[in-house]
């Protein structure tokens, strides 16, 4: 009887993984991952080292390696109207986005891609020096339409859950929680009118005090900008960027006021 048993339990997975309503996009998936397994578990990596056009060459491996490490969080908004369509929409293979986790507005979060892998989220910009955060980071993107659309307690409380566990395994810095819009300022502005006070209060990024300081004579808006990471080559739009983040009021002007002055000269401490 437990044979019997053992053998229905077998069948039952082997056909929930061959059907059901994502199978087409399963083996896809599948079939990259097994083909990228192939290409990192190749020894001697005969492939690479052959098109080095040095005659004098050797393969002699290393004990010391190790996969991908996620340095930084970035948040989006899908900007669509369901977690459905976002999720269409990662499929598309035409479209070539991704992120590796997607949260719905019920705090349902649907993992897309392999944490360890190099999701397509985010694109073209810079935060400090980096170029490439698709290759240094974690994608979450919220179920939310980036208008009028509010951030409901079960996906703020999932969210928060999903980065305490990305910040314990991966040891993610304090800092390197960020926003589309932070990495991307010319071109984005996501995740927006978003709580990061509430996130910043759990330890992913951070926020201001409540008591504000004066800026010191001398001090410039624009350099703390590039320490805290922003991509200062266009100023007005990284203040854009950092108002969308911090200040989220009057975002669409440049113009930094004596109070906004004081909120920029609070985060710049805490990258010192």
């Amino acid at each position: 009887m437990n044979k019997y048993f053992s053998l229905l339990v077998a069948a039952a997975l082997l056909s929930s993984c061959g059907g059901g309503k994502y199978a087409s996009t399963e083996k896809i998936y599948k079939k990259k991952a097994k083909d990228f397994a192939e290409l990192y578990e190749a020894a001697p990596v005969e492939d690479q080292i052959a098109k080095i056009a040095a005659a004098n060459k050797e393969w002699i491996a290393s004990t010391n390696f190790g996969v991908r490490k996620p340095n930084y969080v970035m948040i989006h908004h899908t900007a669509q109207v369901s977690l459905d369509q976002t999720i269409k929409t990662f499929h598309n293979q035409k479209v070539g986005v991704s992120s590796h986790y997607v949260i719905g507005r019920d705090g349902k979060i649907v993992q897309m891609v392999n944490d360890l892998y190099r999701a397509h989220h985010a694109g073209l910009g810079r935060w400090g020096n980096d170029t490439d955060l698709n290759s240094s980071s974690i994608g979450i993107e919220l179920d939310n339409n980036g208008t009028t659309d509010p951030w409901p307690e079960a996906q703020i409380t999932a969210l928060t859950q999903l980065l305490a566990y990305l910040k314990e395994t991966y040891k993610i810095p304090q800092a390197n929680f960020i926003g589309h819009m932070d990495y991307a300022p010319t071109r984005k502005n996501d995740p927006s009118r978003f709580p990061w006070k509430t996130l910043a209060d759990k330890g992913f990024g951070f926020w201001y005090d409540g008591v504000l300081e004066t800026p010191p004579y001398g001090f410039d808006p624009k350099l703390a900008l590039r320490i805290i990471g922003y991509d200062v080559k266009n100023t007005d739009s990284a203040i854009k960027a950092f108002k969308q983040h911090y200040i989220q009021k009057d975002t669409n002007s440049a113009v930094l006021n004596e109070q906004d002055l004081k909120i920029l000269y609070a985060i710049f401490k805490k990258f010192l």
